[in-house]
């Protein structure tokens, strides 16, 4: 159930960016309301192992997160600059993803 929630928040984050161009007014709330449940998920799911590097790379997903809810913010001031913002945070998030399996490999193979 949490992991298709989190795909859902996922999708309708993308889905509230692209919504914007058409409906400034109705974006921002649906874009508050997924990228609240994306981050609650993201928050509560921390790094399982015990690499430095890997709790980093869970600090970067709490940085995306914020970044996230900074974009948030913007979009409902009318400011263009959410993009950007929400750009940021979705490379700190991708990185992140990717390397965060990497390290609990290296932790897995090194026990």
């Amino acid at each position: 159930m949490k992991d298709k929630l989190f795909q859902m928040s996922g999708i309708l984050i993308l889905f509230s960016a692209i919504l914007y161009m058409f409906s400034p007014e109705i974006a921002p709330w649906i874009m508050s309301i997924s990228v609240l449940i994306f981050s609650l998920i993201t928050m509560t799911n921390p790094y399982p192992g015990k690499s430095i590097r890997g709790k980093r790379l869970f600090n970067f997903q709490v940085f995306s997160c914020l970044l996230m809810i900074a974009a948030t913010y913007l979009m409902f001031r009318n400011r263009n600059e959410w993009a950007l913002v929400m750009i940021l945070g979705a490379f700190f998030m991708l990185y992140a993803v990717i390397a965060i399996p990497k390290e609990l490999d290296k932790e897995k193979n090194s026990d």
